[in-house]
């Protein structure tokens, strides 16, 4: 039976800050437009960092019964490694799955935006099916795109929306360039960690678009990743307030995660990038939230 301590490394905290960073961003601009709901911001978060548990336990056991982690570079998952059996994983990522919903649920009272249900039975499925089902969208390259919408444009635009709904708030040149600031660091998350794993999926038969592109290319596409997050958050507090600028405390991050990779580092060596790549999301988001603050108080 696995032990507290492996339940929580096979949640894979450190990802926590790519379903809180979109939240905060998104909160940013609604409280720059003066409609900042809390509750509603508190629900959102819930939402998001429950589907992230959800889709790291649903990625654990899906990877786990099909044997792509047998050889696994970094951190052992539950199912992988034989820690926590198949059905407690698959049981753990519906039980995270259910406690997003319900938060869904109240956010969709709240904001009486009823086809936001629509847009939670998509996040659910995209999750599962990511590494789970037949066809998995994950093990052909495609999970990059799913990333970008669902961790940019749903998470950041849909955390604006429940709290400032379409209406004189609504700046969408702003929604739009936040959202791309955290999809594309998301993404850069997921290539990063994909471009560790091509000789293990590789042999897997997974074909992550990391594998389809192979090692030099898809360090090209970590950098532009990391510098289009960094520019549309820039672009982002031009287009509210300059006080937004508080987003470059993510520089710091960004630079220490670019690093190993120009360095040509591999396997273990590039799961510090990983982690600050996260770390970087989430400066830069306190910093947009923090410069929204200051504009309103001033």
């Amino acid at each position: 039976m696995a032990t507290f301590k492996e339940w929580v490394e096979g949640a894979r905290p450190r990802t926590l800050p790519l379903s809180i960073s979109p939240v905060i961003a998104g909160s940013a601009v609604a409280l720059a437009a003066g409609a900042f709901h809390p509750w509603r911001a508190l629900l959102a978060l819930v939402v998001g960092v429950a589907m992230q548990l959800g889709v790291n336990f649903s990625n654990d056991y899906s990877d786990g019964v099909r044997g792509t982690d047998a050889h696994r570079v970094g951190p052992q998952r539950l199912v992988g490694s034989g820690a926590a059996s198949p059905r407690a994983v698959k049981t753990a990522a519906f039980a995270c799955f259910g406690v997003g919903c319900l938060a869904g649920l109240a956010l969709v009272i709240l904001s009486g935006l009823w086809w936001i249900i629509a847009v939670g039975v998509a996040i659910v499925a995209a999750a599962w099916f990511y590494t789970g089902g037949k066809h998995p969208y994950g093990y052909m390259g495609l999970g990059e795109v799913s990333v970008l919408i669902f961790f940019g444009f749903v998470a950041a635009a849909g955390t604006v929306v429940v709290q400032t709904g379409f209406g004189p708030a609504w700046h969408w040149p702003a929604v739009l360039m936040v959202s791309l600031a955290q999809g594309a660091g998301a993404c850069a998350v997921l290539v990063v960690n994909n471009l560790r794993d091509i000789p293990s999926d590789t042999a897997a038969g997974k074909r992550t678009l990391s594998v389809r592109l192979g090692d030099a290319r898809s360090r090209v596409l970590f950098i532009a990743l990391t510098v289009a997050s960094l520019g549309a958050s820039i672009w982002t507090a031009l287009l509210v307030t300059p006080w937004m600028l508080l987003c470059l405390a993510m520089v710091p991050f960004l630079y220490l995660a670019d690093a190993p990779v120009l360095r040509r580092a591999s396997g273990m060596g590039l799961i510090r990038s990983i982690k600050l790549v996260g770390l970087g999301q989430l400066a830069g988001a306190i910093g947009l939230f923090a410069g929204a603050l200051v504009a309103l108080l001033i």
